[in-house]
């Protein structure tokens, strides 16, 4: 049985939830002036090598979401890769302001972020979105292709459309801002990863205590944020919630986005059984960016849900470092997309 949520609480492994990863650079960037802003955007920079990964969190993340691929990347390997993490704004230690918001402005505070550090060379970021993250990735994408070295695109869209049936999409939409009791908010979250992750015992390394099972500790997560009222709140979501619904790029555009980063920079990943982002959607944002016979690559997680970093932690590493290999052999100024038969990549 999946402990609930006042036992995870009590669980000695819930102090341990989040790793104590010591970050190479920590601090404040000020961004979005003359943008409505400024605003502060939390981040650090965990690594010290020349391959610059942007991590961007979904709907509601904080930064230390991507905590198993920092210790992946920046602190197994921290002399080949710096990794960039931070909160959105309207989440974790960022500024929370009251306005509007869109995955374009998100996108350009990324951006921003990131000149604060320097990274502003041809081909220098890796940019790697999750969800709302991915829709942020987008645009970032679309507005300085010149700045990207490789988009990976994780269980994201072009637009959120109706894959269920009106009745259960307008339901879903609904049930969002529906208060909630705690135990009923963390297995709605669970409901969005495979039962078969979730089941299986958890092996993450490095602690004296674990908990049962995977579950158990993305429960564990999920608490700690919650329970954290300054950086998680209701305002925060709901503004970034507006930003995702409203998120589109259109046909035209993805095309544009394609040729102008080039095809054979760009991943897009998802999970079969995605309940939140559904698989259809997967599918639409490949076919607008030109497909794989355009040199788009596409990998498709059988029986995986929304969050494949945690459900498919190795295979994910593995993938990045043959994209980040793969795109590190092109030249800085090529064609507008290179054919997929060109390339060696192991597809799954």
């Amino acid at each position: 049985m999946p402990l609930r949520p006042a036992e995870i609480i009590q669980h000695p492994a819930f102090e341990n939830v989040i790793y104590d990863l010591q970050p190479t650079n920590k601090g404040f960037a000020a961004v979005a002036i003359g943008r409505g802003g400024p605003f502060n955007i939390s981040y650090e920079v965990h690594g010290s090598g020349p391959k610059h990964l942007v991590w961007i969190t979904g709907l509601g993340g904080f930064k230390w979401y991507w905590q198993r691929q920092l210790k992946d990347f920046g602190h197994a390997q921290p002399e080949k890769y710096s990794c960039l993490i931070f909160d959105n704004r309207g989440m974790g230690e960022s500024d929370k302001p009251v306005m509007r918001y869109s995955t374009s402005e998100l996108a350009k505070d990324t951006l921003e972020v990131c000149s604060h550090l320097g990274w502003t060379n041809k081909r220098d970021l890796h940019v790697i979105g999750i969800s709302m993250g991915g829709m942020v990735a987008q645009e970032l994408a679309f507005h300085e292709p010149d700045r990207i070295a490789s988009l990976t695109l994780l269980s994201s869209a072009a637009e959120i459309i109706n894959t269920r049936g009106y009745i259960e999409h307008l339901r879903n939409r609904i049930n969002i801002l529906v208060p909630k009791s705690i135990d009923t908010q963390i297995n709605d979250v669970k409901s969005h990863v495979s039962d078969a992750w979730l089941s299986a015992p958890d092996v993450d390394k490095g602690f004296t205590t674990n908990f049962p099972t995977n579950g158990d500790r993305f429960a564990a997560q999920e608490l700690k944020k919650r329970r954290d009222a300054k950086g998680f709140t209701r305002t925060g979501f709901l503004c970034q919630l507006i930003a995702a619904a409203y998120h589109r790029k259109s046909p035209e555009q993805l095309r544009q986005l394609g040729e102008r980063v080039g095809r054979a920079r760009i991943q897009a990943m998802h999970g079969t059984i995605d309940n939140l982002i559904t698989f259809p959607h997967l599918e639409i944002l490949l076919r607008g960016l030109g497909g794989e016979e355009g040199g788009v690559t596409k990998y498709v997680f059988e029986g995986r849900g929304h969050y494949l970093p945690l459900e498919e932690r190795e295979e994910f590493q593995r993938l990045m470092e043959v994209m980040i290999e793969k795109v590190e052999a092109l030249p800085v100024e090529e064609p507008d997309f290179l054919p997929i038969e060109k390339i060696e990549v192991e597809n799954l």
